[in-house]
This record gives structure tokens, sequence and C-alpha cells, in this order.
């Protein structure tokens, strides 16, 4: 059968190399990973440009659209639009920060529908897990999430309360031979009060009385919690926005005994330090916080040696006023980075610089995503996958010009980066959504819901 497409190039990264090699595809699945001359005639053909790359389109398993309720924020036509011109062809949406929050079946068929036909990629949706759901975690499953997010802390906002000991419990008795994951937003409560108390009079305009708010403990204890509650439950589980590396030790331990635990890491987390953000600069604020050198360098071993997973935006926006970006309070600032449109490059530079290859890419933003949200035909460049596709420059580079980002709210610490890696074009299943800043056809983007 004649493909309807054929998208080639010099540099496609298919089974863990990049090499010539041309895709094919038909009814927006791929058929064929042939030679790059091997295209059958008069079948039309997408030439990527010299030196570009054809990579598999990102997933984004970590995404705050915030629509319906805080849309104001962020919602499904800015974000996917975003998510299209940085090559993610795929994102999941958490289930805070809209209201209402994706923790039960209505709620969830309520997102569905502020979702229908307003979407530039494909979006699914994880399910929340609060104090008292832990009956609702089987039908949100049965009704498409793709599995469930919780917090240790205080979430920040009201409609979404924080798990304890016997809630976390709860639910991963609850999901245990599911396959399905609980993320679990991992900072214990104890630490952050106890460090809050300490620094009872700074300066909140410092980021250095921010960084001691939330420290490391919180984050190292809460997961030491995770893994013991998962061996003995037997559920999966995974830790969102890994930042602290002195956890890594407790990760290394519970997957070396078999606990279905795994992490990711944000890219925020692996390009800023903490010895370099200015005070008063409230649009670094995110929980966990941003640490230091040090330990951003462990983060990147961590990553390089596969004990982290994924890397993911945690793309959590809202308005400017909520940032106090005038104050520069970082006490009363919302903690969230907007990054959704920037991850491919923001990743590829820093990776750039540390001489890490090309080729290990796609496993940290497309094959470990997807695998999370159990989304079997994404993520990879091979027979059988749908023909989600990026076509990016990684030798070109650009700086980043808030007033240009798609997401709603043109807040981000990014702002002024000179990043590596330009994305030209993205396709979902065959489907041009996106080139050098138009945005052709009408939003094509799909429910996704759990493969197993």
């Amino acid at each position: 059968m004649t493909p309807d497409l054929v998208v080639r190039g010099l540099r496609v990264l298919t089974g863990g190399a990049a090499r010539p090699a041309s895709v094919h595809i038909q009814g927006g699945t791929i058929v064929d990973v042939a030679g790059h001359d091997e295209v059958p005639e008069g079948c039309p053909v997408v030439d990527a440009p010299e030196g570009a790359v054809v990579m598999p389109g990102l997933v984004d398993a970590h995404v705050h659209i915030n629509e319906p309720g805080r849309t104001e924020w962020e919602g499904f036509e800015t974000a996917t639009r975003a998510a299209a011109a940085g090559g993610v062809t795929s994102l999941v949406d958490m289930p805070l920060n809209s209201i209402p929050p994706t923790t039960t079946v209505a709620h969830l068929e309520e997102k569905a529908r502020a979702a229908e036909g307003r979407c530039r990629v494909d979006v699914g949706f994880w399910g929340g897990a609060v104090p008292g759901n832990a009956g609702e975690l089987i039908p949100l499953l049965e009704a498409g999430a793709l599995g469930f997010k919780c917090f240790l802390v205080d979430s920040g906002v009201a409609e979404f309360g924080h798990v304890a000991e016997a809630d976390l419990r709860a639910a991963l008795a609850a999901l245990a031979g599911t396959g399905a994951p609980l993320l679990v937003h991992a900072e214990l409560p104890g630490p952050i009060d106890a460090a809050r108390a300490a620094i009872a009079g700074l300066d909140p305009r410092t980021y250095a009385a921010y960084l001691r708010s939330r420290p490391r403990e919180a984050e190292d204890e809460a997961i030491a919690l995770l893994a013991s509650l998962c061996q003995a439950t037997g559920a999966t589980a995974h830790v969102v926005h890994l930042s602290s590396a002195t956890a890594l030790g407790v990760l290394r331990a519970a997957r070396d005994g078999g606990v279905a635990l795994s992490a990711e890491t944000t890219p925020h987390y692996l390009h800023f330090a903490a010895e370099e953000i200015p005070d008063g600069a409230t649009p670094f604020k995110c929980a966990p916080p941003i640490r230091e050198r040090e330990n951003r360098e462990a983060l990147w071993a961590a990553l390089e040696g596969g004990l982290i997973d994924l890397v993911v935006s945690d793309h959590s926006p809202c308005t400017p006023e909520l940032k106090r970006l005038e104050a520069g309070d970082f006490d009363a600032a919302w903690g969230g980075i907007s990054s959704l449109e920037l991850g491919l490059s923001i990743v590829w530079t820093d990776a750039r610089r540390r001489g890490i290859p090309i080729e290990r890419l796609p496993g940290w933003l497309c094959r470990g995503p997807a695998r999370l949200a159990g989304l079997r035909r994404k993520g990879e460049i091979q027979r059988g996958f749908d023909a989600d596709l990026v076509i990016w420059d990684p030798e070109a580079s650009f700086r980043v010009e808030p007033p240009r980002l798609q997401h709603r709210n043109k807040v981000t610490p990014y702002a002024g980066e000179e990043l590596h890696g330009v994305v030209q074009a993205t396709y979902l299943r065959g489907e041009k959504v996106y080139e050098r800043g138009s945005f052709p056809g009408e939003a094509r983007g799909r429910w996704l819901k759990r493969e197993g």
C-alpha cells in the first residue's frame, strides 16, 4: 500500500541511533522505517532540511493547563499551541489547578468536554488522589484517567487537599495490580514547617530565604516513605519533579530492591542553579525549589546513568499578578515555572554543553514519559506507532523573547536565555500542526486513554 506521506532525513532518531532513514506514514500510523532513498514512486515526500534532526514528537507528562476554572492562567488552546511549537505532540494534564479538580468521574468528563475540539496536540488526563477518594480511583481509570497525582504537602489550592500517610497507603493499595502509577509531589510538611519557623523574620525577597524554606529533607523523607509504602503494597509510584539529589540513594535502593518506584526531573532543575538566581526574581519560584549548582550536576549524572527516567516540563503558569513581580516577594508569589514550549531546547542546550549525544534525548523526552502514562503508540519512530514527529535544527540558536511564546501569560525565568535547538515543524499522526511560527489546519488533538 502506498504511504500517504514519507518524512525523511539524514539524521532520523530511531532505535537508539541517528541515521539516514525514511518514515512511511499511512492513516496517521508509521507503517515502515526504511532507508533514506526507499520511497515508493509518486508518494508525497517531506525532506528534512540539511542538518536537521527528525525525532519522535515529545511526550510531556506533567502539564498544568488549569481549564476549566482558572482559564485566565492557561487553557487548552494556548497550552497546546505552545506544545506544538516546542515539538510536543502529546501531553498529560494534571488534575489541579482546574476547578473542579479531576478527582471524580464527573469532573474528568467535565475536563474532557472543556478540551474537545480545542487541542492542537493529543491530550491525556491524570486523575487526582485526595483525602477520602480512594474509592473513586478505579472508576476514574475505567473512565479514561491515565493514572493519579497526589500531594504530600499543601498543594497551594484549597480544592485539592494533600494526603497524609494513611491516605497515601489507601491510594496505593487501591491501585496495586492495575499498573497505573500514583504520581507523588514528594515533600513532607514537617521539615518545611520547621524550616519556616527557623527563618521567620528573613527578607522574603531573597532567594536564599526561599530555598531554606523548602529544605531537601522534606523531599528525602517523603521519598523514603513512598518507597516503603510501595514495597508494602506492591503498587507503582512515580516521584514528580525531583529536585533533591540527596534522595537519589533512596531511589537507587528501591530500584535495586525491585520496588516499582520511578522519578522524573524538569528542565529548570537541570538548567538553573540557586547561586545564580537574583533576589526578587519570583519567576524562578517553584516547589520544590531550584537548588545549588552541585545538586544540579548530581541530577544530570543520575539522568545520564538511568536512575532518573524522564524529563518533563511541569509547566505551571499563572497570571503575572500572582507572581508578585513588582514586590519580588517569594513567600507571597505563586510557585510554578512556564516552559512547555522550551523543554526540547533547554535540555539539548545543557546536554550539548556536557557532550551528551543527541541520541539520548528521545529516551528522556519521548519514550520515558509515554511509558509512564501507558501510551503504547507514542514516543518512538517505529512501525505501528503514531506518526508523531518533530523536525528541528540542533545547531541553530535563539534568544527567548516572552512576547513570542505561545502560552497564555508571558512570564518565564528563561526570558533572555540563549538556547540551542530550533523546532522547524511538528507532525501529529502525519498531519503538520506547526511550521516556523504558523499552526496550519484545524485543532485535531485527541483524548489519550491508557493502553496498558
